[in-house]
């Protein structure tokens, strides 16, 4: 009975010091496999975000004819971007060189193993985890020059664009001594990197580009909103991972992202069907859509710092402004932006990074104790006028390249008949 007994005390001190050894030896590494888990997750989130989600959330609000288009330029962006950001991107955005660049000691990921470590993840987990946001980036500027931009103008912009513009405001928030990371900007995951720069290019692709063909006379109603809100639910569920994610550790922060996260675009989408309400007698599918998004976006900056009340006034004043935008100012200014990149992106990016410099103070429910609100507000702004102003000349020069190299726009027999068919020689959706 007491051999019996020591046998299998043996035994469980055995497998309880094996069961301990890797942990002692991973902590040693200063590797967390509960992190590196929630980043690899959020990744596959991100990306889903993409592919298939910001595609179908396009590609459901514009003309049968045009559907096949809009998967493309997605689809094709994601390639570019992962051979660009592989190749050169993420050692510009992420290597030590200067306040407004990184140098190219990291291309090709030369020195990156698994071995590796960025904080407690594989410093290739971090790779990929950004990669994400520099191919969601260009895709969300898809939706100012849809139904009517060249195929292979879509790929050239989008490449230039994320060499030129992407990679150095990436740097100068998020990367090492950069200049607006520096001066104290806030900005958790991508209100200026993501949605300020997408909304300011979506301007001016939208005006050098030109409008559809019969707008704004004829009406071009989306033709399918059922997938518009297959995809709309795909972003949303995509968008834990885009901000969760962003605290890069499976923590409390990262807890509260996801909270504010679903708060946000919740009272976003009812607001905007108030709005309906209250002017057109009924709620839309697709105001309910814009405004969940706007409201995504909005907190997109501030999800690590706010708490539930700094997410309730995100997602009211994203919502209201970003009507207005996408109503009022887009009639008033004339542009076409077909799919409302400017009000919702644009627009609600700013406001949540306006809104950061209150809401993440502990007084108002937030996170940061003794926050100066007026000098984080210099700083919020600041970023935002500089990072617009390049983007919207970059963005400008850029498109005016394109167009003189491979032309910008499509003929007018394929606007007409298509870009599916035209560009493409298929038909991507059969009534």
């Amino acid at each position: 009975m007491l051999s019996f007994r020591f046998f299998t005390g043996a035994v469980c001190a055995v497998l309880a010091l094996t069961t301990f050894l890797p942990s002692v030896a991973w902590a040693q590494d200063g590797l967390d496999t509960g992190d590196t888990a929630w980043i690899l997750i959020s990744t596959g989130l991100v990306l889903f975000m993409m592919i298939p989600g910001l595609a179908m959330f396009y590609a459901g609000l514009v003309r049968t004819r045009n559907v096949l288009s809009v998967f493309m330029h997605c689809f094709g962006i994601t390639a570019v971007v992962t051979v660009i950001w592989t190749v050169v991107g993420y050692s510009l955005a992420f290597s030590s060189g200067n306040p407004f660049i990184g140098d190219l000691s990291k291309s090709m990921l030369s020195g990156v193993t698994g071995q590796h470590l960025s904080g407690t993840i594989p410093e290739l987990v971090f790779f990929v985890f950004q990669m994400t946001f520099a191919i969601i980036t260009p895709g969300l500027i898809v939706g100012a020059f849809a139904e009517r931009m060249k195929f292979s103008a879509v790929l050239w912009f989008s490449g230039l664009w994320c060499i030129a513009v992407y990679l150095p405001i990436t740097h100068m928030v998020w990367g090492p001594e950069g200049y607006f990371g520096a001066m104290g900007v806030k900005d958790f995951a991508g209100g200026i990197v993501v949605h300020v720069t997408a909304g300011s290019a979506a301007l001016v692709a939208a005006i050098m580009v030109g409008k559809r063909r019969g707008y704004p006379e004829r009406p071009m109603p989306p033709h399918n909103m059922t997938m518009n809100l297959i995809g709309t639910a795909m972003l949303w569920v995509g968008w834990f991972g885009f901000n969760g994610g962003s605290a890069l550790a499976a923590n409390g922060q990262a807890a509260m992202a996801v909270v504010v996260t679903q708060i946000s675009p919740s009272v976003a989408a009812l607001v905007w069907i108030f709005i309906e309400w209250i002017r057109n007698g009924k709620p839309s599918a697709l105001g309910f859509a814009t405004g969940a998004i706007a409201g995504l976006a909005a907190i997109t900056p501030a999800a690590g710092w706010v708490g539930p009340l700094g997410a309730v006034v995100i997602g009211i004043v994203s919502s209201l402004v970003a009507y207005w935008a996408a109503t009022w100012l887009k009639s008033t200014a004339g542009y076409d932006d077909a799919l409302d990149v400017v009000g919702v992106h644009g627009f609600g990016g700013i406001v949540g990074t306006i809104l950061v410099s209150f809401f993440a103070s502990s007084a108002l429910g937030g996170t940061e104790e003794g926050l100066d609100m007026m000098g984080q507000l210099g700083a919020q702004l600041t970023a935002i006028i500089g990072t617009a102003v390049y983007t919207l000349i970059i963005s400008a020069i850029i498109l005016k390249l394109v167009d003189v190299v491979v032309g910008l726009r499509v003929d007018e027999d394929i606007e007409v008949n298509g870009l599916d068919l035209g560009e493409h020689g298929e038909v991507g959706y059969d009534m």
